[in-house]
């Protein structure tokens, strides 16, 4: 039987009607919100606007402290680098769906592109969630504000800033980010 998006979307119906009848506690509410994002991450990946429709970034000054895989960075210091930059927590059902899609990305694209993981969650946490989940993704602490372009209080978003250093595209909720459709937005933004 062939899978459609109209049967995906009956399906995160269902999904969201259980969720609103579903009782608070023992995670039980989380993981439903989990495995919903995760249907939706397998259907619907990000795409890059056209470079004429790309906003250039104010500053890139943004300090950030390495918490788990990563050094003390300024961003600015990334300029020239395709830059991947997802907000997420250890808390969020959304982000947990889609981590396993950017740590695969991330597995095959972190010698080209700079990925940025940005979490106020400490690094115990974050630790013990990637070990738990055999993660490895470079993960950090603002420091300083960042640009208006690229700042969110929505968790999951996920921005990618082109080599000169406008942003390319920007996604808010899960996606799937180990797509077809992702890694050919990624090897044309690399070879611009």
């Amino acid at each position: 039987m062939k899978i459609t998006k109209n049967m995906i979307s009956n399906i995160l119906f269902i999904g969201f009607i259980i969720f609103l009848f579903t009782p608070y506690g023992a995670g039980t509410r989380a993981k439903l919100i989990q495995g919903v994002t995760y249907v939706k991450t397998m259907i619907f990946s990000p795409s890059a606007d056209k470079v004429e429709d790309r906003e250039k970034l104010t500053s890139l000054d943004v300090s950030l402290t390495g918490i788990s895989n990563a050094s003390d960075i300024n961003l600015k210091e990334l300029k020239g680098k395709i830059i991947f930059i997802n907000y997420w927590a250890t808390w969020c059902p959304p982000c947990r769906a889609e981590m396993p899609s950017i740590q695969a990305l991330y597995n095959d694209y972190k010698d080209k592109v700079a990925f940025v993981f940005l979490t106020s969650d400490n690094k115990v946490k974050v630790d013990n969630y990637f070990l738990e989940n055999k993660f490895s993704l470079p993960t950090y602490n603002l420091q300083t504000n960042t640009p208006a372009q690229i700042s969110t209080r929505t968790l999951p978003t996920t921005f990618i800033i082109d080599k000169k250093g406008n942003l390319a595209a920007k996604e808010t909720g899960a996606s799937n980010w180990n797509s077809g459709g992702v890694r050919k937005m990624l090897d044309k933004l690399l070879a611009e």
